[in-house]
């Protein structure tokens, strides 16, 4: 995709293809930020900024369900605490301000992102 645009996708955009074979009708793209040093509010801002776009495309494109994995996090380093308060409280932000969009999914990596998730979520495991 990259190639055929001419240039890396900037950190916190979002881009949409088909599943192709996936489950799924459309698959969302998004890069998240690199955590190299100390977490900064941009990089804070620029992962909010990956679930809105994110949510966003799914809007214009008659989507009502979307799946999220844990964006940034792991080998992207972004810690998975404040990765997690982010994607939900802009999820909850976005889906209260009116959004055609049923249902999110939060697709966790490990059995920590999930209790984290569930605890933000008001859950119990």
């Amino acid at each position: 995709m990259m190639i055929e645009q001419g240039h890396e996708e900037p950190t916190g955009r979002a881009k949409i293809t088909p599943g192709y074979n996936l489950p799924a009708k459309y698959v969302l793209h998004t890069v998240g930020p690199i955590i190299d040093s100390g977490l900064s509010k941009t990089d804070c801002d620029l992962l909010a900024s990956c679930y809105i776009s994110c949510l966003k495309l799914a809007e214009e494109n008659s989507c009502h369900g979307i799946a999220f994995c844990c964006i940034s996090t792991g080998v992207f380093r972004f810690p998975q605490e404040k990765a997690a308060e982010i994607a939900t409280r802009t999820v909850k932000e976005f889906l209260n301000c009116g959004s055609a969009i049923e249902r999110v999914v939060f697709n966790v990596f490990t059995p920590e992102d999930e209790r984290i998730y569930r605890r933000l979520l008001g859950e119990t495991p």
